[in-house]
C-alpha cells in the first residue's frame, strides 16, 4: 500500500498515477476518512490524558480540603464532585469514539488498499498492452524471427497441440473429463520434459545463482493475499476455500504464483539488516480462474487454469537504486535461461495501464512460438511472441501491507523494505515454444541440450 504521508503531502501525485494506470479511485474520499480518522484518534488521545490528569488533581484537592478553612470547604467539595463525576463522561465519549474509530479505520483501509502505486517516471504513459515499449530482441544461431519457420528449418510448423497429442504428450480431453474446461494431463515424455524445464530454471537459481530454496503453501489466509496486494482488486482470479461454510475459522485461497508464500514467508517481522538482500526461490503449483479470458488463447496450454512455476523473489533495503539494480539482475537470470535453451525472446517495457495495482514498473519477457500469429497466404501462422516471464518492482508497496521492515543501523528506526519478484520459468506455457521450435521435419522433438540432463541424457522425443 501507499505512504499515507505521501499522500497527504502530494495528493496530485497519486491521482494522476492513477489516472495514468486507469485505476478507479476517490483520492478525495481517502484523505477526508483519514482526516476524520486523526480527529477521533486524536480526541480520544485527549481524553486519555485527561482522565490521568483528573487522578491527580482530585488526590492534590482532596488534601486541600482537609486543610482548609470551614468557609472554603462547601466550594472546594462542589469542584471535587465535579472532578468525581467528569470519568464518567469521559468513559462515554470514549465508547462513542472507540467505535467511530474503529468504522473510521476499516472504512480508510478499504480506500487505502485499493491505491495504486505511482509508476516510476520513465515508464511511458499508455492504457494496455497494446501501448507496451519493445526494449531488445534476442534470437538464437538456427532461429531468426524475422523469417518464417519454413525459411528457418525447411518444412511447415505444426502446433504444440498437434505435437503432442502425436507424440501422447498430453491428454486434453480426459482433463476436461476430469476438471472441466482449460485442464489437460501431461502424459510420458511431456510430463518428463515439464519436470525438466522446472529442475533445470530451480537449480540455476539455487546453484548459480545463490537464490535460497523454500516451500511454499498454495492454500493461504485471506491477510497473506491482501498483503501481497493479489486483494483485494484480484478476487474474480483466485479460487476460494470456503472454510467458514464447514465451520471453520477463516477461508482460504488457492495462490497464483509462488510469490505470495515467498513474501508470506516474513509477514510482520523486522528483518536482520546483514541480512538483506534476501533472495529466495521456490518451485509451486499455482491456480488461476482466468476469469473474463473465455474465447482468448482457449486451445493449448498457453492459458489454463492450473500449472507449474520456479519463481524469484528479492526482499532488499529502501533504497531505488538497489531495487532498479536488483530488477535488472532478475531480468538477466531470465535472459540467460531463455539464451541457454536457444529460444528467441524480446523484452517489452510495461505502460502504465499494463502495470496493475502494485507494480512501479514491469518488463514482459515474451518467448517466440511460431503457433501463435495471423496465417499467411498459405494459411500458416506467421509466428508471434507469446508473454511467459514478467519482472515486477514494487518498492515499498508490498512489505508496507505485509508490515515486513528492517532495523536502520544507523538510526535504530523501523524501515520498510522494498521488494521485486519475477518468473524463472512457467510450464507447461514455456513447453509451447520448446515443442514447436524443436519440432523435426520427420515429427520427432530434438530435446535443448541443457535439458537432455534431466531427461536421463535423452536426446529426442519421437
Amino acid at each position: 500500500m501507499i505512504d499515507l504521508k505521501q499522500l497527504r503531502e502530494s495528493p496530485d501525485r497519486f491521482r494522476k498515477a492513477a489516472a495514468d494506470k486507469g485505476v478507479s479511485v476517490d483520492i478525495d474520499a481517502l484523505l477526508a476518512l483519514d482526516a476524520s480518522l486523526r480527529e477521533a484518534q486524536t480526541e480520544l488521545q485527549n481524553l486519555t490524558a485527561e482522565k490521568n490528569r483528573i487522578g491527580k488533581e482530585i488526590g492534590a484537592l482532596a488534601g486541600r480540603i482537609k486543610k482548609a478553612p470551614d468557609a472554603e470547604k462547601p466550594a472546594l467539595a462542589q469542584e471535587m464532585q465535579r472532578l468525581q463525576s467528569r470519568p464518567t463522561e469521559i468513559k462515554t465519549r470514549e465508547g462513542e469514539l472507540t467505535g467511530i474509530v474503529s468504522d473510521l479505520d476499516a472504512k480508510r483501509r478499504d480506500v487505502w488498499l485499493r491505491i495504486p502505486q505511482p509508476a516510476d517516471p520513465d515508464v511511458p504513459v499508455g492504457r494496455d498492452a497494446s501501448d507496451n515499449v519493445e526494449i531488445s530482441r534476442w534470437n538464437s544461431s538456427w532461429f531468426d524471427t524475422s523469417r518464417s519457420f519454413a525459411e528457418n528449418k525447411g518444412f511447415a510448423p505444426r502446433s504444440h497441440v498437434e505435437i503432442g497429442q502425436s507424440l501422447n504428450l498430453f491428454e486434453f480431453e480426459r482433463g476436461v473429463k476430469m476438471a472441466g474446461s482449460r485442464s489437460y494431463v501431461l502424459v510420458g515424455d511431456g510430463m518428463r520434459l515439464h519436470n525438466a524445464v522446472l529442475r533445470y530454471a530451480f537449480d540455476m537459481m539455487t546453484n548459480e545463482h545463490d537464490f535460497t530454496a523454500l516451500s511454499v503453501p498454495v492454500l493461504v489466509r485471506d491477510e497473506v493475499m491482501v498483503g501481497t496486494g493479489f486483494f483485494p482488486g484480484g478476487r474474480d482470479q483466485a479460487y476460494e476455500v470456503r472454510e467458514t461454510d464447514r465451520g471453520g475459522g477463516y477461508d482460504l485461497y488457492l495462490t497464483g504464483t509462488g510469490e505470495v508464500g515467498l513474501m508470506g514467508y516474513h509477514q510482520d517481522e523486522i528483518l536482520e539488516f546483514d541480512r538483506l538482500p534476501l533472495r529466495y526461490t521456490t518451485v509451486s503449483t499455482c491456480f488461476r480462474r482466468e476469469a473474463g479470458a473465455a474465447g482468448k488463447d482457449t486451445t493449448g496450454l498457453y492459458r489454463i487454469h492450473q500449472f507449474d512455476k520456479v519463481e524469484q523473489v528479492v526482499i532488499c533495503r529502501a533504497d531505488e537504486r538497489e531495487s532498479r539494480q536488483w530488477h535488472q539482475r532478475m531480468i538477466g537470470f531470465v535472459q540467460m535461461l531463455l539464451q541457454n535453451l536457444e529460444m528467441p525472446y524480446r523484452l517489452l517495457q510495461c505502460c502504465t495501464g499494463d502495470l496493475g495495482t502494485k507494480n512501479a514498473d514491469m518488463v514482459d519477457i515474451e518467448t517466440w512460438m511460431p503457433s501463435r500469429g495471423e496465417e499467411d497466404a498459405s494459411g500458416l501462422p506467421r509466428g508471434e511472441y507469446g508473454e511467459t516471464h514478467s519482472a515486477s518492482r514494487l518498492y515499498d508497496y508490498q512489505c508496507r501491507r505485509l508490515n515486513i521492515r528492517y532495523r536502520d543501523p544507523e538510526t535504530n528506526k523501523p524501515v520498510v523494505c522494498h521488494s521485486l519478484n519475477n518468473t524463472v520459468a512457467a510450464s507447461p506455457r514455456l513447453l509451447i515454444p520448446i515443442l514447436e521450435l524443436y519440432q523435426n521435419e520427420d515429427g520427432s522433438i530434438t530435446i535443448p541440450t541443457v535439458l537432455q540432463p534431466y531427461m536421463n541424457g535423452q536426446q529426442r522425443i519421437g
